[in-house]
């Protein structure tokens, strides 16, 4: 059986312990093995990480050692896939710009706060993590975040919605799920998911269903390819 692990804590705000349970039940539907973690020391094993197919961050505002984020960069370096949502994935450690270039972008804002109606458009590409997906209407808080433009974007909401001091620029297409590449891993990131029940809303649902297999896919992939990472990123001197 493919093997995940599922951290959750950080502001309860976020419901991360009821986000952890969806995902850890819908994980166990495709016939993972699940092991969830209220603990950041999850992250410890350095040599368990590099076993697994897949690590879900459920886990906002919190501290990390620069160890534990170190672990985890380099499984996904070598295979194991990255996936979140929300705040759980991209507002997780303010303070660790290793954590935000592994996966991808840093939330900034949310213009409105929770209750703002918006759209989410599907990026209709090659893809299968969209194929057959269609835009839809959700109220929640839309998250602003800053991206890495290396991301390849599935799917994004248009800013402004409510007016701000950001009003004042053009508008623009903020990504609201995307893939990106690390080391041999993938990474998977959606930010819809303020509270249990927006993530598990159908869409949203689907949505998540597809980039958790998707990234734990990645793992049987990177084990038969002739590439080997021979150095883990660790950041940049003064990044520690």
């Amino acid at each position: 059986m493919r093997k995940a692990l599922i951290v959750w804590g950080g502001w309860d705000g976020h419901e991360p312990e009821q986000v952890a349970d969806i995902i850890a039940k819908m994980l166990q539907e495709e016939q993972f093995e699940v092991e969830v973690s209220n603990t950041l020391e999850a992250f410890a094993d350095a040599d368990k990480l590099l076993g697994l197919d897949l690590i879900v961050p459920v886990w906002t505002m919190g501290t990390i050692e620069q160890e534990l984020v170190n672990n985890v960069s380099a499984a996904v370096q070598h295979g194991t896939g990255l996936a979140g949502c929300h705040g759980g994935m991209c507002d997780s450690f303010r303070n660790n710009v290793d954590w935000q270039f592994m996966t991808g972008g840093q939330w900034v804002a949310h213009p409105g706060n929770d209750g703002v109606n918006y759209t989410v458009e599907i990026c209709q590409s090659s893809t299968p993590l969209v194929e057959g997906l269609e835009d839809f209407s959700i109220c929640s808080e839309q998250y602003y975040l800053h991206v890495d433009p290396a991301v390849e974007v599935l799917a994004t909401t248009r800013f402004p919605v409510v007016e701000g001091p950001h009003s004042y620029n053009k508008a623009v297409d903020m990504p609201v799920a995307w893939t990106k590449r690390w080391g041999l891993g993938r990474v998977y990131y959606n930010s819809l998911g303020h509270h249990a029940d927006i993530v598990d809303q159908p869409q949203v649902r689907e949505m998540m269903r597809r980039g958790l297999i998707w990234a734990a896919e990645g793992k049987a992939q990177a084990l038969s390819n002739v590439m080997e990472v021979s150095n883990s990123y660790s950041g940049m001197a003064d990044s520690q």
